[in-house]
Formats: structure tokens, C-alpha cells, sequence
């Protein structure tokens, strides 16, 4: 029996894919940097081996899966390949495993993860499901029928899938370190949804996913708040305990539904996964249920209350996402100031952006910004965290040693986003808060 060795194994995408592979009984094992990652948490637990690189981890009787921010000349592929091993791409590798199930890929410029998190938590719930999540969260079922995936745009990996449905929740210009235009993005989905087997569930509010009907030939079904879509949400009632809409499939009325989260973008997540339950004759009455007892995907608003203040942690890296963050924020806490701790994620995007970074953070009382985070394809650039300051309120920019202005903001909401290691900074700043408070660390943690 072959063991599975994974070459970065704390990736998102492939501590799932190494939780599913174990869940269904193989032998897995991987490596990776030493830094710690939050990915990293669930792989232990499993007892699954993780390894410092090495070329000496590689030996006969493994299959290499190939993290895709790692080429050819690493020392562990490189050996793997001198060895005759089988070396497969983690995307390709996933497109094989896909074979066999009911798919459903969840794909679009923002929103990925947390739609692929809501539609595994309801599926599961309703017939055997195998998922994989962009927050490293991984299922293997054994007796699956479902297999959730979220599907990466990223060098158009997503081409490597052939899924039954697929969910596209947007198209935004992001990885502009690749993609050159919304236009050279619109090409990779309209090429991905011509891959997909059955139908595919787009945003029918987007100007650019609703070219697709143009170009497809298998059913696109809207949905939006948009009275063109199919799939319509209506009566939407904003609260701090979550949000409640009505659902109308054209001028049927499917029904009264509240998710525990906030934000127009929340409401049309779950407006997908209602789609596509409605579509493929699932309960109604079993997804409203499992809707409402969904407790969200890692890293995206994240609450931890902390001497009378509330510490967010959330993905957002793209305008249009800290838009959003901020938004839900001001749903939930409305008398609240709200204050951004951003760490913008690679130089290129951060050049691309710019402007929109700022306006988008300007939507709350304060910024703050940390240092850019590179990527192992881009470590440097040619502008700095300052370039981005000028533009926002304050222009304030902190270092993980110092985070003490943070205390001025009693009874506020910080909010801390990035896509790279921007929680270092709220660890940073929660052992400020400690060293500050008179009474003990009563902290509460959930997920939103």
C-alpha cells in the first residue's frame, strides 16, 4: 500500500485534501517549514507525520502530492522525480479523486470558503458527504455521495476539475500577480464552466458571471436579490444575532430562512446552497435547519471578546472583502466604533489595489496597517506599507512589538485581516491586553 507524502502539507488546500486521503484509510504523511500554522492543528491531532524538508523524507513506496507553490527543483520533488516516483499536482490529484461523486465545486473571486463551508455543513447533514475547505478543513466519508470542493481560480488551477455543479459566487480582478484584466478572469471561469457536468449556480447580480448564459450550454441558474434571477432572496431583516430573508424560486416562495451571520454576502452564500439543495430536490425544511446551526469556516470573523473589546480575525484581502468585514461589523455591533488592522497580502496585489485598500478601510473610524506579507513566489516590491498609510485615516502603521495604540479603542471592534499572518499581531496585542487588565482573561471565543 502506498503512503501518501505530501511536499507542504500546512497549505489550505492540502492539509484537507491529507485529512480526507487519512479519513478514507490510507497512509499519509507530508512536510513542510517548521513556522507553525493554524492548518497544522487538525494534522496533529490525527497523528499524521509532518516532517522539515528534506530530500532524505523521500524514499520508494511513496506517492509525492505537490503543493503548487513549490516547483520542480525543490530538494523533495527534485528527488522524487530522480526516484521515478509518482509526482502528481495537488489540483490534478483532486480532479481524479473527484470521479465517482456527486461534485459540487465552489469557485469565485471571494466568498470561496465560506460558501464551500456553509454547503458541506448542510449536505453532510442530509446524505453522506467528503469535503474539502480553503480553511484546511478536510472530510473523507467512506460511503460519500456529496464531495464539496472549493475550486482556486489561482493559474487556473481549477481546470484540473470536472465537477457535477458548481457554485461561481463572483468574478473580481484578484491575483493581479497573474490574471491581467476581469476580463482575462471571466475567460478562466467561462473555461471552467464549460467542464461542469450538470448545471452551474452563478451570482446573477454580477455583471460579468451573467455573460455565462451567453456561452454555456448546460443550465446557468441565477440567483441574487436581483428580480432577473431565478433563485431570488427578499424581505432581508439585518440583526445582531444574524440575519433573516424570504426565499422565492421565480414566484414560488421556498420559504423563511435566518443564518447566524451578517452581510448582504452572507445572505447570498446561503442563497447558493438553498439553489443548488432546491435543484437536486433536497429538504427544504433539513437546510433551513442545518443553516441555522452553521458556526462558520477558520479565519473568517472570528470573535474573540477580550476586556471590552471585541477582536475579529478575518481573511479579507481584497477590497471588496474588507468592504464586506467592515459591513458585517457595523451589523452586528452597531454602537460600536469599528477599527481595521490590516495586513495587505504580496506587493503586486497591494500595488494593484491601492486606491480601493484605502477606501475600503476608510469605511471604519481608524486604520491601521502592518507591514506587506510576501508569498514564496514574491518576497519583495517596489512600494511599502507607507504608500498605502498616506491614503488611509491616521496613517498609522504598527510592528508586531507594538501594538499598544490599540488600547485607546474601549468598547470597540478591532478588526484584523489579511491573508497572511496577520494573527501574530492579534496575539501580539491579546497579550497587551493581558498585561493591562486588572480583572482575570475571561475570553469567549466563536465563529461567525
Amino acid at each position: 500500500m502506498t503512503t501518501y507524502h505530501f511536499v507542504g502539507i500546512k497549505g489550505a488546500g492540502m492539509s484537507a485534501l491529507a485529512q480526507i486521503l487519512y479519513d478514507k484509510g490510507f497512509k499519509v504523511q507530508g512536510s513542510d517549514v517548521e513556522k507553525y500554522f493554524f492548518t497544522q492543528k487538525v494534522l496533529e491531532e490525527k497523528e499524521i507525520p509532518i516532517f522539515p524538508f528534506s530530500a532524505n523524507n523521500i524514499h520508494e513506496g511513496l506517492t509525492i502530492i505537490a503543493g503548487n507553490a513549490f516547483p520542480d527543483t525543490h530538494e523533495e520533488i527534485a528527488k522524487a522525480l530522480e526516484m521515478d516516483l509518482p509526482v502528481i499536482r495537488y489540483h490534478k490529484f483532486l480532479g481524479q479523486l473527484l470521479e465517482g461523486y456527486s461534485s459540487i465545486a465552489v469557485t469565485g473571486s471571494h466568498g470561496k470558503t465560506s460558501t464551500t463551508g456553509l454547503l458541506s455543513h448542510v449536505l453532510e447533514s442530509i446524505k453522506p458527504t467528503s469535503y474539502l475547505i480553503g480553511d484546511g478543513t478536510g472530510k473523507g466519508n467512506k460511503q460519500a455521495e456529496y464531495f464539496a470542493l472549493e475550486a482556486c481560480e489561482y493559474q487556473r488551477h481549477f481546470l484540473a476539475y470536472k465537477p457535477t455543479y458548481a457554485i461561481m459566487t463572483n468574478i473580481d480582478w484578484d491575483h493581479p500577480d497573474y490574471f491581467k484584466s476581469v476580463d482575462d478572469v471571466f475567460n478562466a471561469f467561462e473555461n471552467f464552466g464549460k467542464q461542469v457536468k450538470k448545471a452551474v449556480f452563478a451570482l446573477g447580480d454580477d455583471v460579468q458571471l451573467r455573460r455565462l448564459e451567453d456561452s454555456l450550454t448546460i443550465p446557468v441558474i441565477y440567483f441574487g436579490f436581483g428580480a432577473e434571477n431565478e433563485y431570488i432572496a427578499k424581505n432581508v431583516i439585518k440583526k445582531t444575532t444574524g440575519t433573516i430573508f424570504d426565499v422565492y424560486h421565480r414566484e414560488e416562495f421556498l420559504g423563511n430562512f435566518e443564518i447566524p451571520t451578517y452581510g448582504d454576502h452572507n445572505v447570498l452564500n446561503a442563497l447558493s446552497v438553498i439553489s443548488l439543495a432546491d435543484y437536486d430536490a433536497l429538504s427544504m425544511e433539513e437546510v433551513k435547519k442545518e443553516l441555522l446551526t452553521f458556526e462558520g469556516v477558520k479565519r473568517r470573523f472570528s470573535i474573540t471578546e477580550k476586556d471590552h473589546q471585541i477582536l475579529v480575525d478575518d481573511y479579507a484581502h481584497h477590497p471588496s472583502e474588507i468592504r464586506a468585514t467592515v459591513n458585517a461589523a457595523r451589523q452586528k455591533y452597531p454602537d460600536k466604533k469599528v477599527i481595521a488592522v490590516f495586513q495587505p497580502h504580496t506587493f503586486t496585489r497591494t500595488k494593484a489595489f491601492l486606491q480601493g485598500f484605502a477606501d475600503s478601510l476608510n469605511l471604519a473610524d481608524e486604520v491601521y496597517l502592518c507591514d506587506i506579507f510576501g508569498s514564496a513566489r514574491e518576497k519583495t516590491g517596489n512600494l511599502t506599507i507607507y504608500d498605502l498609510a498616506k491614503k488611509t485615516k491616521g496613517q498609522h502603521v504598527i510592528k508586531e512589538d507594538h501594538t499598544d495604540a490599540l488600547l485607546a479603542y474601549d468598547d470597540a471592534v478591532i478588526l484584523f485581516m489579511g491573508a497572511g499572518d496577520v494573527q501574530k499581531f492579534q496575539a501580539a496585542y491579546e497579550k497587551v491586553l493581558d498585561a493591562h487588565s486588572k480583572t482575570p482573561n475571561l475570553s469567549e471565543k466563536a465563529a461567525f
